[in-house]
């Protein structure tokens, strides 16, 4: 009796083991893993952008009269010097003519008090009168020198005006919109038009004082590259000439922790124009960076997790803080290093310190991959 005991504990014991074997096997799922690498690699960074012609002014006019003619059109292209509108100038041209005529009295009233200074000065040297005549005469003189030269700048201050009625181009470039009609009045000061050089054009752009200060660290390092930008215009389209940086403000704003910098782009079709909107793209570089799947990470109340595996295939939480962000990836700046295992799939199926089967896929594998979506 105690013989068949024993041989069915002996039998309830090797079931028992069996079926825990068993249920272990079954707890150690299969998991898709990855190692951690770091990679040379850089990212693109969108500034909203202001853009302006290298050169646009308002033309207005510097006298006042009635718009006698319009030699152009709005979007018209014209040359430095061309005429663009005519004011009405048969005022001006008079009050020319009365300028040089009194001009031209001014110069006889000169003549003549250098013949009296020199009658004068005869007569003093002859002792027929005295030096204080000859004093008169050549104040009478200079008097009548400074009236001339009056005559000559009022004379010079009138042509002024009277060229001034011709508005002329300031440069080569496209015109704007046009206001006021033929015949209008126009008052010294009126906004005529405005005149815009398009070849090349600014772009002006923000980037906070954090990302000036890489920008200047990457500066040193290459300071060739790191000055090149691209334009993503309105359309999403990508503008075909390279841009470069030339300028940044001497200052940060106080209220906005920003810095203003100024890019220039050449414009040979002249499909930019002043006051268009865009994007500046900046590339950032990153050296020997650790890099890891957006898809193996989760958040949890705005902090960044991933799973490691640790050498007994065992689930371990890890708190990481992104560097910056590509296309389903991840630049991480701490938290994980190269060489630790990660999981990559199924991180809803698992918890801290389940053990699992690793199936490891190659890194360079997944990044490859992941460029393809």
């Amino acid at each position: 009796m105690k013989t068949s005991l024993i041989a069915l504990s002996t039998s309830i014991f090797f079931l028992t083991a069996c079926n825990n074997t068993n249920t272990t096997i079954k707890e150690k799922e299969t998991f898709p893993t990855t190692t951690v690498i770091s990679i040379d690699t850089s990212i693109f960074l969108d500034y909203v952008s202001e853009i302006h012609a290298i050169q646009n002014v308002e033309v207005r006019a510097r006298v006042s009269g009635y718009l006698e003619k319009i030699h152009i059109d709005e979007g018209a292209s014209v040359s430095e010097g061309q005429i663009l509108f005519s004011i009405n100038n048969r005022e001006y041209a008079e009050e020319l003519a009365k300028a040089k005529a009194l001009y031209k009295s001014a110069i006889a009233e000169v003549d003549a008090a250098t013949l009296e200074l020199n009658n004068v000065q005869e007569l003093a040297n002859k002792k027929i009168v005295s030096t204080t005549e000859v004093a008169l005469a050549k104040n009478k003189l200079e008097a009548q020198k400074a009236k001339m030269d009056e005559a000559f700048a009022h004379q010079a201050y009138v042509q002024i005006k009277l060229n001034n009625t011709e508005i002329k181009a300031p440069f080569t470039g496209v015109i704007n919109r046009i206001p006021h009609k033929i015949g209008s009045l126009i008052e010294e000061g009126t906004l005529l038009t405005s005149i815009s050089q398009n070849d090349e054009v600014f772009a002006y752009f923000d980037v906070s004082e954090k990302e000036y200060l890489n920008y200047a660290k990457n500066l040193k390092s290459d300071s060739t590259t790191s000055k090149y930008v691209s334009l993503i215009l309105a359309d999403g389209s990508e503008h075909d000439q390279i841009g470069v940086i030339e300028t940044v403000e001497g200052i940060i704003d106080e209220q906005t922790g920003n810095i203003a910098f100024r890019a220039r782009f050449k414009n040979p079709g002249k499909i930019i124009k002043h006051g268009a909107s865009g994007r500046v793209r900046l590339s950032k570089k990153f050296e020997d960076v650790v890099i890891i799947p957006q898809k193996a990470t989760f958040e949890i109340q705005d902090k960044l997790y991933v799973y490691v595996v640790d050498k007994n295939n065992k689930i371990q939480i890890r708190n990481i803080e992104a560097l910056a962000r590509l296309p389903h990836l991840f630049l991480i700046k701490k938290g994980i290093q190269t060489g630790e295992h990660i999981l990559y799939e199924g991180i809803q199926n698992v918890k801290v310190d389940m053990e699992i089967t690793p199936q490891t896929i190659n890194m360079r594998q997944i990044i490859k991959e992941l460029a393809g979506k």
